[in-house]
């Protein structure tokens, strides 16, 4: 599992994570003031933003496929491998129906900094080598 420094998930006392090669670290919380609700990273000072309802809907995703599925992190208009979570999380046949990401032009890198947050909140095993991750869901029921 990803290695927690401390951190409740709130703006005030966000999770300290890593990326899944365990090589950045970047700070993350839920903020349910926003509209719509966000899940919030904080990458030195670049702040990025996804639809909080991305935490759920990944799980679902990954729940459905139920086996290994590659991360395919890319920036915003980069192209993305097809069968990635990260293809997955701004293609129009999301339960979104596009980008998960909120800000424009900071709406890519959803697999770096989303698997994270699901691996924490023991919704997903996730691996951590240098290159070419997989994700994969974690029933909630065990």
């Amino acid at each position: 599992m990803t290695s927690v420094t401390y951190g409740t998930g709130t703006k005030d006392d966000p999770w300290q994570l890593k990326t899944p090669p365990l090589s950045s670290d970047f700070l993350v919380w839920k903020d349910t003031d926003r509209d719509p609700a966000a899940l919030v990273v904080q990458v030195g000072k670049t702040q990025l933003s996804y639809d909080l309802r991305c935490l759920d809907d990944a799980h679902a995703m990954l729940l459905q496929r139920g086996d290994w599925v590659p991360l395919g992190n890319a920036d915003e208009g980069k192209p993305t491998k097809d069968g990635t979570l990260e293809d997955w999380a701004r293609s129009a046949d999301n339960p979104r129906g596009g980008y998960y990401g909120l800000r424009k032009g900071y709406r890519g890198r959803f697999a770096n900094y989303v698997s994270p947050v699901l691996e924490l909140l023991g919704l997903a095993e996730l691996e951590h080598n240098a290159r070419n991750n997989r994700i994969r869901a974690i029933s909630r029921s065990g």
